[in-house]
């Protein structure tokens, strides 16, 4: 399995699809658009099914990189070309790799112009998502982590709403501007260890003195793609305007690049600054479940709703990470998975309700549960998803986020509870508003149900939502020994520190080794 580079496969093949979408398709008609749509989409299922292939070969006890690649071909330009997951980062690929050809399907006919350009754009933030779950340099991480900018701030820009040359450039400057913090941060960081090698710089956390800046650096980028309040603000914009393709990738993928870069940087290379800023990201946690819970209370747009919902379901997301407990670290990845699946799902509804209607305003549905059984049973599994119903995914991720904050620190897990009240109240007015409101809007009354594709694109996302919230193992056993590793290192290194006192005897015996080395 070492010798098979399955992970440069994966995060090149999209490109590869690119090229013979350039190299084979020519004009602009019919029949070019519909050749380059099953290039697209042939090309992203060999992709999944690679994806399928790691996650049977993945050794699930193992806390260590699997499937690592090394090359020297990139260092001329001064980066190592380092490949690999573990628990956490193989279901973040896994993510990518599944919402593609989603996205693709669900743009088969919303799509009718630039239709090449649109697919390709795909193809490409395809390649950037998967490189960045899988890139183990810092420098290549970080290639990856601002290309896929690129490719959404045009999906945006061009396949968007009215407003969207307005909502594009606030995402692309927004998302920017916090990235060049985090150059920095990596400029400096390189300075002083002379690696960019993320598993070594993981081992070995940089000098007290500048973790605190560094933190701060990398914190704004990651912040920024959360989004946490208050640099939430681009989010809502972003979504609205996006075509449904695109509001389901930048909520399933894009939004989880942040939570995965403070497990993969924040925690283990700045574990003393991570603790001492831990109050700091309780609070804007907290303040983003409650603050943006209420404002969706009060949307008539379905798209900003679910948006603001997202804000608030990655604040529990941030609370579990920096509760650094094994509960909550496992919930805070099982919650972005689960929120990848939902939200994706969710703006599907949406979507398919916009193509009958052409709008967004929860006043002109209701009564539709009559002429659009289907929908409303998908829908209402979905809203009870983002609610955290027992029985469901979302329910999972938010309870164990909320076991691990409520050692952390109860009064925050406390407040924190309150956004479950909060998010119930939304999604059911949502609901009750759409599928079981007035019925007074005929053209909502005289809207079709499902066909077969946006019926078989859903259908996988709701079986997930249900299968995982009955058997969540599926994922926690295989992220399980990547995040006790995560949080014994995190331990031992605040031990080391004088941070916290020994709770074990193999962070007794490890701070011992390191005294008597300092003394020889």
């Amino acid at each position: 399995m070492i010798d098979f580079p399955i992970l440069s496969i994966m995060t090149f093949l999209p490109l590869a699809g690119v090229l013979v979408i350039l190299a084979t398709i020519r004009g602009d008609d019919e029949i070019a658009d519909r050749n380059t749509k099953y290039v697209a989409l042939y090309t992203s299922l060999f992709t999944l099914a690679f994806g399928v292939f790691m996650y049977v070969n993945f050794d699930g006890s193992s806390a260590e990189f699997q499937f690592v690649e090394r090359s020297s071909w990139l260092k001329p330009f001064g980066i190592g070309y380092h490949m690999g997951v573990d628990g956490i980062s193989m279901f973040f690929v896994l993510l990518s790799v599944m919402l593609t050809p989603i996205c693709i399907i669900s743009a088969w006919d919303a799509i009718k112009k630039r239709v090449k350009e649109f697919m390709i754009a795909f193809l490409v933030l395809e390649s950037f998502m998967i490189g960045t779950f899988c890139a183990l340099d810092a420098v290549l991480f970080y290639v990856f982590f601002e290309g896929v900018l690129i490719p959404m701030f045009l999906i945006i820009g061009v396949w968007g709403g009215p407003r969207r040359v307005y909502s594009s450039y606030k995402f692309f400057l927004y998302t920017l501007l916090g990235s060049v913090l985090m150059l920095v941060g990596l400029l400096v960081l390189f300075a002083q260890t002379g690696t960019t090698d993320i598993p070594t710089l993981m081992a070995n956390p940089v000098a007290t003195n500048l973790q605190y800046w560094l933190w701060l650096a990398f914190f704004a980028s990651f912040a920024v793609k959360m989004p946490m309040w208050p640099v939430h603000t681009w989010l809502p914009d972003a979504h609205v305007e996006a075509p449904t393709a695109g509001s389901v990738i930048l909520a399933g993928v894009l939004l989880k690049m942040g939570g995965y870069g403070f497990l993969r940087f924040s925690l283990p290379m700045f574990p003393e600054a991570s603790a001492y800023f831990t109050d700091l990201v309780f609070w804007l946690s907290v303040i983003a479940i409650i603050y943006t819970s209420l404002i969706a209370l009060v949307q008539e747009d379905m798209k900003k709703l679910i948006a603001y919902s997202s804000v608030a379901h990655m604040g529990f997301v941030t609370l579990g990470i920096f509760s650094v407990t094994t509960q909550g670290l496992e919930g805070a990845v099982f919650q972005m998975l689960s929120h990848g699946l939902i939200s994706g799902a969710l703006f599907l509804c949406v979507g398919v309700v916009y193509d009958r209607l052409h709008t967004r305003e929860l006043s002109r549905y209701g009564g539709i549960v009559s002429n659009m059984p289907r929908y409303a049973t998908i829908f209402m599994i979905l809203m009870l998803g983002s609610v955290g119903l027992p029985g469901t995914s979302g329910f999972v991720g938010e309870f164990l986020i909320l076991m691990g904050t409520f050692q952390a620190d109860t009064v925050i897990a406390t407040l924190a509870a309150t956004g479950v009240v909060l998010g119930a109240a939304y999604m059911l007015m949502l609901y009750r508003k759409v599928v079981f409101g007035p019925r007074e809007n005929r053209d909502a009354l005289s809207m079709p149900d499902l066909n077969k594709r946006e019926f078989y694109i859903l259908l996988p996302l709701v079986a997930l939502t249900l299968w995982l919230g009955v058997f969540p193992t599926m994922i926690t056993d295989k992220i399980a020994p990547s995040i006790a590793k995560l949080v014994n290192d995190y331990e031992t290194h605040l031990v080391q520190a004088g941070l916290m006192e020994p709770e074990s005897k193999i962070q007794l015996a490890q701070l011992e080794m390191q005294k008597a080395g300092e003394n020889n």
